[in-house]
């Protein structure tokens, strides 16, 4: 972990918007737990419309990018030792 400073053009709840050093434009700051809602809403969504459905593959394509950020996070919180924000059961 480092610290560095970054330009915080909004401090908006769940939407905060930022520029990280050395990148040209700004980014929105997802907490975790707005984005495990954003994977559950995608899990759901992909289950709802069904492999046959037209658009298919487009949502799939969202869901699995959604999935690699929070997987990610994950990864991240555990390397320093910091609890989740959200609740996930534990698979068998």
């Amino acid at each position: 972990m480092r610290i560095e400073s970054v330009e915080i053009f909004s401090d908006r709840t769940n939407a905060a918007v930022m520029r990280h050093p050395g990148r040209a434009f700004p980014g929105v700051l997802v907490q975790g737990d707005s984005l495990h809602i954003l994977c559950q809403q995608a899990d759901a969504a992909c289950k709802e419309i069904g492999r046959d459905a037209p658009g298919y593959e487009d949502l799939n394509d969202l869901r699995d990018t959604l999935r690699s950020y929070l997987n990610h996070y994950k990864a991240t919180l555990a390397e320093y030792g910091m609890k989740l924000p959200f609740y996930e059961p534990k698979l068998p």
